[in-house]
């Protein structure tokens, strides 16, 4: 899979580049690439769209503001996508990305990680103990077992092997998603849903419905880990 661990640090670079600083991407935009990683759109067409949203803007009048989200990108990000996926689109910057990229991470530091996970989720499990919740706390304390011994057996000398430890963390990452889900009670729920609407209102005629459902997910997703300490396990936040 070409540039499989670059895909959010390409697509952050890409876009200061277009916008000309070194601005910080926004939790809406990390959730926005998110979706496209799992929506299977591939990086060569998160470039291309973000390269030509960005070509479209400096044809606008003068004076108008920058373009400080991704979402300004997402219509044209799409739409290069379905070019890519019917054999089409392919410029010589894009293709240019199709290089094999350097191994992505160090020896050592995969177990680390999982460890650090691992002591994070077991300390989740505790408070939600405390807290009266004692069956998130097994499911977290369950999950912090399992990448102990991932940890123990761990093999990242090949980017097989990391591809299939990142599905296996995506599958754990679902399984925490729909534990944590299962625990919030309503009013916990309608609050980070009313933030997540708030954080996206701005965003949402630039945006597919299908887009807009999918970044729903996502931000939700991310409030509810935050409030529950719970670390997110994808090697993408290694």
């Amino acid at each position: 899979m070409e540039n499989y661990f670059n895909y959010f640090t390409e697509i952050e670079e890409c876009f200061q580049r277009c916008r000309g600083t070194r601005t910080l991407l926004s939790p809406l935009d990390w959730a926005l690439i998110e979706a496209w990683k799992e929506a299977g759109v591939p990086l060569e067409a998160v470039l291309l769209g973000i390269e030509r949203a960005f070509e479209k803007f400096k044809k606008r009048p003068k004076g108008l503001q920058k373009v400080n989200s991704l979402a300004y990108c997402s219509q044209l990000v799409l739409k290069a996508a379905e070019e890519i996926g019917a054999g089409a689109g392919a410029s010589p910057g894009a293709a240019a990305q199709k290089k094999e990229p350097p191994a992505p991470f160090e020896a050592g530091e995969i177990p680390d990680y999982l460890r650090r996970n691992a002591d994070a989720l077991g300390e989740a499990a505790r408070q939600a103990r405390e807290q009266g919740q004692p069956v998130l706390a097994e499911d977290l304390a369950t999950v912090a077992a399992t990448l102990r011994g991932d940890a123990q057996s761990v093999d990242g000398s090949t980017a097989g092997n990391l591809e299939d430890l990142e599905r296996r963390m995506t599958a754990l990452e679902e399984k925490l998603t729909g534990s944590l889900q299962r625990a919030a009670d309503v009013e916990l729920l309608t609050r980070l849903r009313g933030v997540v609407e708030r954080g996206l209102a701005p965003y949402r005629r630039k945006m597919s419905a299908a887009q807009v459902e999918s970044l729903e997910r996502q931000l939700l997703k991310k409030r509810l880990f935050e409030h529950y300490a719970v670390p997110r396990l994808s090697l993408f936040y290694l």
